[in-house]
């Protein structure tokens, strides 16, 4: 029987305890035979943050292998999917996870959301140099100080205030990867990027543009523009590349029927289902499905070489 996937959760982490410190907004995990109580697929609705101070760990995110070795700093955002994670004997890392809502409360990359989204779901590995691995280290046992010792009456605050200069040390390492644009904190801007939130966030995803502009309380139309002056992309557009993303992991990666497949990602039919998937894929749910397969024998015979 396929076993279902977790949901990796602030709560499901101190159901497990696997962390040295949680609470609904922030956990450190650093001790890999504390992680690996956690098997199986999971679904991320936390942004996670893993540096590698020392051997070699694989892992799929999304369906995609990827390595990671010493100062490799691994980010994991909301929605992707986790699963078959292997580790040296002799790996050490730090990990950083916070709840979605508490990174918006304090990010200044929040600003720059949908570059960021775009970066790291292509490039969730990044290669640190040395010094900043090192500040890495420094903020993480500094925070996780302050959360672990005694209570102190700002402790919030202070806490606070150095997440805040660790996202900001954070946002300058990325400008080695991406040119960010100034933020213009237009109300534009700010609809965006909830807009971003939800879908990403949700699931099953709802795949009207009208489902999505009756929550943030504007009209379809309008959300449209905004996305499109924003990113260059519809509202529509989004919506279905974020939908194609579940359903090719489910096709790729599940042993499901196309029917479950239908019902889990609340499609009317499998004749609404087929024609979808077909019209960005250009073959039928099964032909595709096929054709993931083929492709993930070749790339499993061609590492085996």
């Amino acid at each position: 029987m396929e076993q279902e996937i977790l949901q990796g959760s602030m709560k499901h982490i101190a159901e497990r305890g696997i962390a040295v410190y949680c609470d609904d907004r922030i956990a450190f995990i650093e001790d890999i035979n504390k992680a690996s109580r956690i098997t199986g697929a999971v679904r991320m609705e936390i942004m996670i943050a893993v540096l590698c101070l020392k051997g070699k760990a694989r892992l799929e995110l999304d369906g995609e292998t990827h390595i990671v070795e010493a100062n490799d700093l691994l980010i994991c955002h909301p929605n992707i999917i986790l699963e078959k994670s292997m580790a040296s004997f002799d790996i050490e890392f730090r990990s950083i996870a916070m709840s979605p809502e508490y990174i918006r409360q304090l990010s200044v990359i929040a600003d720059n959301s949908w570059d960021v989204l775009k970066f790291l779901e292509k490039s969730p590995v990044i290669h640190l140099q040395p010094e900043e691995t090192e500040a890495f280290c420094q903020y993480y046992d500094l925070i996780r100080s302050r959360l672990t010792g005694k209570p102190r009456h700002h402790q919030k605050e202070v806490t606070d205030a150095l997440l805040l200069a660790f996202l900001y040390e954070f946002h300058d390492t990325m400008e080695r990867f991406l040119k960010f644009s100034p933020p213009t904190y237009s109300s534009n801007e700010r609809l965006f990027k909830e807009f971003l939130q939800l879908v990403t966030s949700s699931y099953p995803k709802d795949r009207t543009v009208a489902g999505y502009a009756d929550k943030l309380h504007v009209t379809p139309k309008y959300l449209s523009a905004i996305c499109k002056e924003t990113c260059g992309h519809t509202a529509s557009e989004l919506i279905n590349e974020y939908v194609m993303k579940d359903v090719i992991y489910l096709l790729k990666k599940s042993e499901k029927s196309i029917k479950e497949i239908v019902n889990e990602l609340d499609f009317p039919n499998l004749s609404f289902f087929g024609k979808y998937v077909k019209r960005y894929t250009g073959l039928s749910p099964k032909q595709y499905r096929e054709q993931l397969a083929e492709e993930c024998s070749f790339v499993k015979k061609a590492n085996d070489l």
